[in-house]
Parts: C-alpha cells; structure tokens; sequence
C-alpha cells in the first residue's frame, strides 16, 4: 500500500492505493479530514467496431452510510442519483475527458464512491482529485494530472475547500479544476462579485491545485506503472486540411452573422454546396 498527505485548510489530505479494488486498472481512496473517496477506473481491452465516439462513464455516488445511516421504511435500497450527484458526476467528467487521446475509443469507466462523510468536509471535489490520481496509476493513456478544488471568501479572505460551516459564512463558492500550467474548468456562483474579484479567486485557487498535483506525481513515483500502447489514429490528414481549406473561412463567415434567420439560412446554404 501506498500513501501520500499534505496539510489543506488545517486538515490532511492523503491519496492512498493498494488497499481496496486492487482488479481495478487503477484504484485510490482519496480523504480529506475523516472524509473520504473510492475512486475505481477501468478501461475495456478490445475497442467496439465502428464507434466514432469515445464511451466514457464518469459516475459520482453518495452512499448512506457514508454519513451511518442505512435506509429503512418502504425503500431499503440506495435510490437513483440525486440532482447533486449528476452535477457532481459532470464536473467530474469535464476536466478529464479532453486528455484523453483522440484514438482512445475503449469503453472506460470513473466509478467514484463516497466511503464516508464527517459532515464538515465535502466529497464532491475529492472525485476529481481520485479520478485524476487513480487514471495516473492505471494503465489508461491519459495526458494528467489535474485536481478540483473549492474556493469560498470569507471576510475577504480566500478560504480553500472550505468546510460546511465555513461556507455559511461565505458570499463566494467556485468550484475550480486545473492543471500545473492553467485552469481548465470553472463553475461556481458569488454575490455580485467584480471580474478582478473573481480572477483573484481562480488565482488564489491555482497554488493549491499545483500544490495537490505535486502530491499525485508523489504517488506515481512509488509505483511502476506501464501505460497501454495509444492506438493508431486512421485520420488521412491530406482530406482533413483540403476540407478546412475549402470550408472553415466559409463557417466562420456564417455564424457571425448576427441575425438569426440570415445565420441559418448561410449556413443551410453551406451544408447544400458542400
């Protein structure tokens, strides 16, 4: 088993693997206080004909007894995703599944798990630090790392992935992903904030994003990992650049037509000649 930790708003966050879904091609459980997340990802061996697309499931699930409660009554089962779930599942998703190559088209699953909650720290950007971590360590080609965090302002002052009752106090919450060289995903909501108010926050957040990247590239470091051939990618490049020649100032022309109707109608008389 191995582990690393840093110190992040007073409490440890540590990225572990080896202990739990050691089939999967790759598994960490990433905690952050006393709370915590199994991320699991695999990637099929053989790629399904005739696909064009790439087959990638990203799911977030918060279970009951991560916060010790089991459901009784009627439905004794887990219930399908909340709505925070789903939005959780796409934040997620976002940041990962530009680096992933272009070739790449095997099915591949982001199964992320909330194994416990101390009520204080949140689950919801731990999963983009374990998908992350878990793709690094897997056999998946992936052009990583990155990590999620969340900034509040509390008083005037930047708060990193701020606790619950932090955020009660707060009149900023942005939920920001990033790598070691730029930010590549922001989402969030604020009280009538300033645009330098809001740069200063994706700065504030960028320090540590690199600080929890390092602390991924700690892990792999320990670990021997043989990443799959990336496939060979059947694009017949002379028929791409004659279509972007023939076309793309055409396109551009097109949509920055600024009324509707004269958009449509140049771009439905682009289609037909092309």
């Amino acid at each position: 088993m191995k582990k690393v930790e840093m110190n992040l708003n007073g409490s440890t966050l540590s990225i572990e693997t080896g202990h739990v879904a050691r089939q999967s091609s790759g598994s960490v459980i990433v905690t952050h206080g006393e709370s915590s997340v199994l991320v699991a990802v695999n990637s099929a061996k053989e790629m399904r004909e005739d696909i064009d697309f790439f087959p990638l499931q990203v799911e977030y699930r918060e279970r009951h007894y991560a916060g010790g409660k089991i459901p009784g009554g009627f439905f004794k089962r887990e219930a399908r995703p909340s709505e925070h779930e789903i939005l959780t599942s796409r934040l997620t998703d976002r940041p990962i599944r530009p680096l992933f190559p272009k070739s790449f088209k095997y099915e591949t699953q982001v199964i992320v798990t909330a194994m416990s909650s101390d009520g204080q720290n949140m689950t919801d950007v731990l999963a983009g630090i374990g998908a992350s971590a878990a793709l690094m360590i897997s056999d998946i080609p992936w052009s990583g790392p990155i990590a999620t965090v969340r900034v509040g302002r509390i008083e005037s002052e930047f708060v990193v992935n701020p606790t619950r009752e932090q955020m009660e106090n707060s009149d900023m919450e942005i939920v920001v992903s990033g790598n070691d060289q730029t930010i590549v995903m922001v989402e969030g909501e604020a009280e009538l904030i300033t645009e330098k108010e809001f740069l200063d926050a994706m700065k504030f957040a960028h320090n540590p994003i690199k600080e929890i990247i390092s602390l991924q590239n700690q892990l792999c470091e320990q670990l021997d990992i043989a990443k799959r051939e990336i496939p060979s990618d059947n694009v017949d490049d002379e028929l791409k650049n004659d279509v972007l020649k023939s076309v793309s100032s055409k396109i551009d022309s097109a949509i920055k037509i600024a009324d509707k109707a004269e958009r449509q109608e140049a771009i439905s008389a682009l289609q037909s000649e092309t």
